[in-house]
């Protein structure tokens, strides 16, 4: 990448994630907003910081909540809960721990605890499909969507869309 090509804003996060929330809510797509960023944190916290020091931390908190505010996608968060349920509670853990504990504490909620039993759920209830024959072709693909297949008569034809593990064959059989 050439030296004065504009950098996508993931590799502008190189600092804080105050800083980034600024750089993002000001519009900024290069680093030398990060120096310009500096010279004005340097010079709020060398004069401007002392009048502030009586000021409430609920006010300085709710001047952070509104700036983050603004970060949080609602309309990919409701996109996630109507494609997958389990995905939706792992992205609130992860957005929970991050806001009431620490970035590791929300990640290590999600990826060992939510994301493990998901996969666990998934390996002992496998999804199954009926397969039926697509007209004038050697293809079987699902009934439900391809309407056109037609069920082979005398036969049952079913995919499992996983691995036959030891804790999933009743499972399977009951389906």
């Amino acid at each position: 990448m050439n030296e004065g090509a504009m950098k996508a804003p993931e590799e502008m996060v190189n600092g804080s994630f105050s800083r980034l929330v600024v750089n993002f809510m000001a519009g900024c797509q290069t680093v030398v907003s990060n120096i310009v960023m500096s010279v004005v944190v340097f010079l709020t916290l060398e004069f401007i910081t002392p009048l502030f020091r009586y000021t409430p931390n609920a006010i300085l908190s709710s001047i952070i909540i509104s700036a983050v505010i603004n970060l949080v996608d609602y309309q990919a968060t409701i996109l996630i809960w109507n494609i997958d349920k389990f995905d939706f509670v792992a992205c609130m853990g992860a957005f929970f721990g991050v806001v009431f504990a620490t970035v590791e504490i929300g990640l290590l909620i999600t990826v060992i605890s939510i994301s493990f039993a998901k996969i666990l759920l998934q390996v002992t209830r496998p999804r199954t499909c009926n397969l039926g024959n697509i007209p004038r072709t050697t293809v079987y693909r699902t009934i439900h969507q391809y309407p056109e297949a037609s069920k082979v008569p005398g036969v049952l034809i079913v995919r499992v869309d996983s691995a036959i593990y030891f804790s999933n064959p009743n499972f399977v059989k009951e389906r």
